[in-house]
Protein backbone atom coordinates (compact mmCIF):
# COMPACT_ATOMS: atom_id res chain seq x y z
CA UNK A 1 0.00 0.00 0.00
CA UNK A 2 2.86 2.21 0.57
CA UNK A 3 3.22 4.53 -2.39
CA UNK A 4 -0.50 4.79 -3.58
CA UNK A 5 -0.73 8.26 -1.70
CA UNK A 6 0.57 11.46 -3.64
CA UNK A 7 1.43 14.59 -1.76
CA UNK A 8 0.08 12.85 1.53
CA UNK A 9 -0.43 15.56 4.40
CA UNK A 10 1.16 15.10 7.80
CA UNK A 11 -1.28 16.51 10.38
CA UNK A 12 0.22 16.70 14.00
CA UNK A 13 -2.37 16.91 16.60
CA UNK A 14 -0.46 18.46 19.30
CA UNK A 15 0.96 22.22 20.10
CA UNK A 16 4.20 20.72 21.35
CA UNK A 17 6.97 22.53 20.28
CA UNK A 18 8.83 19.95 20.81
CA UNK A 19 6.91 17.48 18.96
CA UNK A 20 7.24 19.64 15.77
CA UNK A 21 11.03 20.24 17.07
CA UNK A 22 11.73 16.60 16.31
CA UNK A 23 9.54 15.95 13.50
CA UNK A 24 11.38 19.38 11.79
CA UNK A 25 14.96 17.60 12.49
CA UNK A 26 13.43 14.31 11.25
CA UNK A 27 12.72 15.79 7.96
CA UNK A 28 8.88 16.04 8.00
CA UNK A 29 7.43 19.65 7.84
CA UNK A 30 4.06 19.12 9.61
CA UNK A 31 0.50 21.14 9.42
CA UNK A 32 0.16 21.71 13.33
CA UNK A 33 -3.99 21.33 14.40
CA UNK A 34 -4.52 21.65 18.06
CA UNK A 35 -7.16 19.43 19.19
CA UNK A 36 -8.50 21.16 22.39
CA UNK A 37 -9.80 17.90 23.69
CA UNK A 38 -10.76 18.01 27.34
CA UNK A 39 -8.20 15.19 28.34
CA UNK A 40 -9.59 14.79 31.92
CA UNK A 41 -13.10 13.85 30.63
CA UNK A 42 -11.62 11.32 28.04
CA UNK A 43 -9.29 9.92 30.71
CA UNK A 44 -12.85 9.64 33.05
CA UNK A 45 -14.73 7.58 30.76
CA UNK A 46 -11.86 4.71 31.08
CA UNK A 47 -12.95 1.66 33.24
CA UNK A 48 -10.10 0.43 34.83
CA UNK A 49 -7.32 1.32 32.23
CA UNK A 50 -3.95 0.38 32.29
CA UNK A 51 -1.32 3.45 32.03
CA UNK A 52 -1.43 2.05 28.78
CA UNK A 53 -4.72 2.08 27.95
CA UNK A 54 -4.90 5.80 28.96
CA UNK A 55 -2.51 7.53 27.01
CA UNK A 56 -3.56 5.37 23.87
CA UNK A 57 -6.66 6.67 24.59
CA UNK A 58 -5.78 10.77 25.13
CA UNK A 59 -3.94 10.35 21.46
CA UNK A 60 -6.67 8.24 19.88
CA UNK A 61 -8.89 11.37 21.06
CA UNK A 62 -7.04 13.86 19.99
CA UNK A 63 -6.49 12.53 16.63
CA UNK A 64 -10.17 11.74 15.71
CA UNK A 65 -10.95 15.85 16.80
CA UNK A 66 -8.41 16.99 14.63
CA UNK A 67 -9.33 14.81 11.66
CA UNK A 68 -12.77 15.85 12.18
CA UNK A 69 -11.63 19.35 11.11
CA UNK A 70 -10.16 18.80 8.32
CA UNK A 71 -10.74 19.88 4.09
CA UNK A 72 -12.55 17.05 2.49
CA UNK A 73 -9.98 17.63 -0.21
CA UNK A 74 -6.56 15.26 -0.34
CA UNK A 75 -5.13 12.53 1.41
CA UNK A 76 -3.73 12.86 5.07
CA UNK A 77 -2.36 11.22 7.92
CA UNK A 78 -2.90 12.61 11.29
CA UNK A 79 -0.86 12.11 14.36
CA UNK A 80 -1.98 12.43 17.86
CA UNK A 81 0.05 11.92 20.54
CA UNK A 82 0.03 11.88 24.62
CA UNK A 83 2.63 11.87 27.35
CA UNK A 84 2.62 10.61 31.12
CA UNK A 85 4.94 9.65 33.79
CA UNK A 86 4.93 6.28 35.94
CA UNK A 87 6.19 7.24 39.54
CA UNK A 88 5.84 5.24 42.10
CA UNK A 89 2.54 3.28 40.55
CA UNK A 90 1.24 6.55 40.22
CA UNK A 91 0.34 8.10 36.28
CA UNK A 92 1.08 11.67 36.32
CA UNK A 93 1.04 14.79 33.16
CA UNK A 94 1.37 18.36 33.15
CA UNK A 95 1.87 19.58 36.83
CA UNK A 96 0.46 23.13 36.11
CA UNK A 97 1.52 24.45 39.46
CA UNK A 98 5.26 25.00 40.91
CA UNK A 99 3.31 23.43 43.65
CA UNK A 100 2.61 19.99 41.95
CA UNK A 101 5.93 20.06 40.16
CA UNK A 102 7.98 20.75 43.34
CA UNK A 103 5.93 17.34 44.94
CA UNK A 104 6.57 15.36 41.55
CA UNK A 105 10.21 16.18 42.02
CA UNK A 106 10.31 15.36 45.72
CA UNK A 107 9.38 12.08 44.58
CA UNK A 108 11.27 11.53 41.55
CA UNK A 109 14.62 12.80 42.25
CA UNK A 110 17.46 9.97 42.93
CA UNK A 111 14.86 7.36 41.48
CA UNK A 112 13.79 6.17 38.10
CA UNK A 113 10.63 6.49 36.57
CA UNK A 114 8.74 5.84 33.04
CA UNK A 115 7.59 8.00 30.54
CA UNK A 116 5.23 6.48 28.53
CA UNK A 117 4.24 7.63 25.06
CA UNK A 118 1.01 6.58 23.40
CA UNK A 119 0.51 7.57 19.58
CA UNK A 120 -2.61 7.19 17.12
CA UNK A 121 -2.41 7.52 13.33
CA UNK A 122 -5.60 7.97 11.47
CA UNK A 123 -4.89 7.77 7.38
CA UNK A 124 -7.57 9.93 5.74
CA UNK A 125 -8.98 10.02 2.17
CA UNK A 126 -11.95 11.92 0.68
CA UNK A 127 -12.94 12.93 3.94
CA UNK A 128 -13.00 9.58 5.76
CA UNK A 129 -10.60 7.65 7.78
CA UNK A 130 -9.62 4.83 5.97
CA UNK A 131 -7.48 2.91 8.45
CA UNK A 132 -6.00 3.71 11.76
CA UNK A 133 -3.34 2.65 14.24
CA UNK A 134 -2.15 2.82 17.78
CA UNK A 135 0.53 2.18 20.21
CA UNK A 136 2.74 3.08 23.03
CA UNK A 137 6.61 3.37 23.87
CA UNK A 138 7.93 2.96 27.37
CA UNK A 139 11.03 4.67 28.52
CA UNK A 140 12.79 3.96 31.61
CA UNK A 141 14.06 7.92 32.80
CA UNK A 142 16.70 8.04 35.49
CA UNK A 143 16.67 11.15 37.33
CA UNK A 144 19.38 13.43 39.12
CA UNK A 145 18.99 15.08 42.41
CA UNK A 146 18.98 18.74 42.08
CA UNK A 147 19.42 20.82 45.19
CA UNK A 148 17.09 22.85 46.85
CA UNK A 149 18.57 25.96 44.99
CA UNK A 150 18.49 24.12 41.54
CA UNK A 151 14.98 23.36 41.74
CA UNK A 152 13.91 26.42 42.82
CA UNK A 153 15.56 27.79 39.68
CA UNK A 154 14.26 25.76 37.75
CA UNK A 155 10.39 25.68 38.48
CA UNK A 156 10.52 29.58 38.45
CA UNK A 157 11.42 29.03 34.55
CA UNK A 158 8.19 27.70 34.09
CA UNK A 159 9.33 24.96 31.96
CA UNK A 160 8.26 21.99 34.07
CA UNK A 161 4.53 23.28 34.62
CA UNK A 162 3.82 22.38 31.07
CA UNK A 163 5.41 18.99 30.61
CA UNK A 164 4.57 15.44 31.47
CA UNK A 165 6.09 14.52 34.56
CA UNK A 166 7.78 17.90 35.12
CA UNK A 167 10.99 17.57 33.38
CA UNK A 168 12.22 17.73 29.59
CA UNK A 169 15.13 15.93 28.44
CA UNK A 170 15.58 18.65 25.50
CA UNK A 171 15.52 21.44 27.84
CA UNK A 172 16.24 22.82 30.76
CA UNK A 173 15.27 19.36 32.84
CA UNK A 174 17.49 17.58 30.95
CA UNK A 175 20.56 18.86 33.66
CA UNK A 176 18.79 16.93 35.54
CA UNK A 177 18.05 13.44 34.12
CA UNK A 178 21.10 10.77 34.57
CA UNK A 179 19.91 8.82 31.74
CA UNK A 180 17.17 7.06 29.51
CA UNK A 181 16.99 3.56 28.59
CA UNK A 182 15.05 3.24 25.67
CA UNK A 183 13.69 5.93 22.73
CA UNK A 184 14.98 9.28 23.85
CA UNK A 185 12.17 10.85 21.13
CA UNK A 186 9.21 9.55 22.81
CA UNK A 187 10.62 11.41 26.21
CA UNK A 188 10.50 14.36 24.02
CA UNK A 189 7.42 13.82 23.09
CA UNK A 190 7.03 11.73 19.62
CA UNK A 191 8.99 8.95 19.33
CA UNK A 192 9.93 8.15 15.69
CA UNK A 193 10.93 4.49 15.52
CA UNK A 194 6.42 4.23 17.20
CA UNK A 195 5.05 6.69 14.17
CA UNK A 196 6.97 4.90 11.67
CA UNK A 197 5.83 1.34 12.67
CA UNK A 198 2.02 3.02 12.75
CA UNK A 199 2.69 5.00 9.41
CA UNK A 200 3.38 1.90 8.10
CA UNK A 201 0.41 -0.47 9.49
CA UNK A 202 -2.08 2.56 7.65
CA UNK A 203 -0.10 1.95 4.34
CA UNK A 204 2.41 5.59 4.51
CA UNK A 205 5.84 5.05 4.06
CA UNK A 206 7.88 7.66 5.89
CA UNK A 207 9.88 8.28 3.47
CA UNK A 208 6.95 10.30 1.05
CA UNK A 209 6.60 12.20 3.68
CA UNK A 210 10.21 13.70 3.72
CA UNK A 211 10.85 18.03 3.21
CA UNK A 212 12.56 17.51 -0.39
CA UNK A 213 15.96 19.31 0.12
CA UNK A 214 16.53 22.54 -0.89
CA UNK A 215 19.30 23.87 -3.42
Amino acid sequence: MAGTLAAVRFVLASASPARLAVLRAAGIEPSVVVSGVDEDAVAAELRDPSHEDVVVALAGAKARAVAGTLPESGPSVVVGCDSMLSIGGDLVGKPGTPEIARERWSAMAGKTGELLTGHAVLRREHGEIVAEASGTRTTVVRFGEPDDAELDAYLATGEPLAVAGAFTLDGLGGWFVEGIDGDPSSVIGISLPLTRELLRRVGVSVTELWTPPTS
